[in-house]
């Protein structure tokens, strides 16, 4: 891993996830990309050319000097961190530049939110976590010991899954991650073991593994009313540090069965989460 970008808005959510970045670029002896949406209104972009220049440059001034006082920390010494301003329209223009600068990680900073019926559509994290061709870990508590042992791949096991597995996979291996691949079965969908085995087992087969059996084994599956509560309760048992989730981009995170799982999970989840797009 070379570059890993972080979208700042000076918040402590943004200087969460810049801890955790560095972590993981000491690493990876990897460079940080601290990201800034000005997102100036067309009021300021459409008005005549000058003005626009000069509120522009403003702007920009403002922004490097708060992002001057913003990565001056003692976590950050050693690392080569490199700042960057652009103007939006809308957010999936973070995955453009993730993908022009040749990111190869988005770590973001979000609040979420508390209710466990509510999700946070609209919110920035949400957004950048829907059109992200690049994974995105999205942090929301301070880690200042950000050193996972053991991540969590929760799916269908779909053969749409087989991407994001992959790429989940390779990560983990890079970072010294554990994966522990999940699946919960609702009773809404009930399936009988058999079923869910034959299932996995196709996965694996398609996922080009050596020893699908073997691996089969280690699925862990999880019974629970909803596939979030199960994400949940495993992630307890098992004392995992981390979730990985695949997305379905412009349509939402992995619904697996029903519903808005993976929005639910990102927001609640008091652990880091990754998301790979579909």
């Amino acid at each position: 891993m070379k570059k890993i970008l972080v979208p700042v808005d000076f918040s402590i959510h943004s200087e969460y996830a810049m801890e955790v970045a560095a972590k993981i670029a000491r690493k990876q002896n990897a460079e940080i990309i601290a990201l800034h949406m000005i997102g100036l209104s067309d009021a300021v972009v459409t008005r005549d050319e000058n003005n626009e220049s000069v509120e522009v440059l403003l702007y920009m001034k403002l922004a490097k000097k708060r992002f001057a006082e913003f990565v001056d920390r003692e976590y950050l010494k050693g690392i080569t961190v490199t700042d960057t301003v652009h103007n939006y329209r809308i957010f999936s223009e973070i995955n453009e530049v993730a993908l022009n600068l040749g990111a190869e990680l988005i770590v973001m900073g979000s609040h979420g939110t508390s209710g466990l019926k509510e999700v946070f559509v609209g919110s920035n994290t949400e957004k950048v976590v829907r059109t992200s061709e690049v994974p995105v870990l999205v942090i929301k508590h301070r880690h200042e010991n950000f050193n996972p042992q053991l991540g969590i791949f929760a799916c269908d096991f779909q053969d749409n899954s087989l991407g994001p597995y992959r790429r989940a996979k390779n990560l983990f291996e890079a970072l010294g991650i554990e994966m522990q691949m999940l699946y919960v079965n609702v009773s809404g969908n009930f399936q009988s073991t058999r079923e869910t085995e034959k299932r996995i087992l196709n996965f694996l087969n398609n996922a080009g593994e050596s020893n699908p059996l073997e691996l089969l084994n280690k699925v862990a599956q999880y019974n629970e009313y909803s596939v979030e509560a199960g994400i949940f309760g495993y992630s307890q048992v098992s004392n995992a540090d981390i979730i990985a989730l695949p997305t379905q981009g412009r349509q939402g995170l992995a619904h697996f069965f029903s519903g808005s799982i993976g929005e639910d999970v990102v927001n609640h989840s008091d652990l880091p989460v990754i998301t790979f797009r579909v």
